[in-house]
């Protein structure tokens, strides 16, 4: 049962999925529709769930479940994944690997693997300033929080 976004509970369970290249308004108006249909179908064990989704800078697709509505099972969470997979054949991007690390450089988003954002720090291309997006946040409460924060306040803290 699909759920505006700003009308979900902050506690709501949030997976954040980033693409590693921008994609284009007529592939976001694709995706869009692709998972607005699949949050509207989505279930666990039978059971609609009340969920959302968000696509934020053309580059990342954030479902959002109210777990205290009804929790996504192993099951559901499965299929979402096959949904993101599907949107990875579909344009040709990787919106499941979790080593890659997005971060802004002025107004514009820039990708790079975690080994070359590890080299931009120690050559000081990137620093503890650099705003990063933390997708480890794990609730749409933590998403509006700590999502675009300072890389000295995240994980990747650790590389400077």
């Amino acid at each position: 049962m699909y759920v505006p976004f700003e009308e979900m509970p902050k506690s709501s369970k949030i997976w954040i999925y980033q693409s590693d290249r921008k994609l284009s308004d007529e592939e976001i108006a694709e995706a869009d529709k692709i998972v607005k249909e699949f949050v509207e179908n989505w279930a666990a064990h039978s059971t609609p769930l009340q969920a959302s989704y968000i696509i934020k800078y053309n580059r990342f697709i954030i479902l959002a479940v109210d777990q205290e509505y009804h929790a996504a099972s192993g099951c559901s969470i499965d299929s979402s994944v096959r949904i993101i997979q599907e949107l990875e054949n579909k344009f040709g991007v990787d919106l499941l690997d979790k080593m890659n690390v997005t971060y802004r450089t002025g107004e514009f988003i820039t990708h790079k693997t975690l080994v070359d954002f590890k080299k931009m720090a120690k050559e000081r291309a990137v620093n503890k300033n650099t705003i990063v997006f933390n997708n480890l946040v794990n609730t749409i409460e933590e998403f509006e929080e700590f999502w675009e924060i300072p890389a000295e306040e995240s994980w990747h803290s650790r590389f400077f």
